[in-house]
């Protein structure tokens, strides 16, 4: 395992690790906040509201 750092500078290699890392964690949280599921900061319910709130109401029966 050792003669891997000989290859790689270990500064520059956990560097981009890290790096890389941050962007995947950064990647999978906005993700994860754009469904309605997972959404922490506005909450499950705005977007039931939301559709709700967009349905029509109903027509009344036609009377003869």
């Amino acid at each position: 395992m050792w003669r891997i750092w000989l290859l790689f500078d270990p500064r520059r290699a956990l560097v981009a690790l890290f790096t890389f890392l941050f962007a995947l964690a950064l990647l999978i949280h906005f993700i994860l906040l754009s469904t309605d599921r997972f959404n922490w900061l506005d909450g499950p319910h705005k977007a039931r509201a939301a559709a709700t709130a967009a349905m029509p109401a109903a027509m009344p029966a036609p009377t003869k």
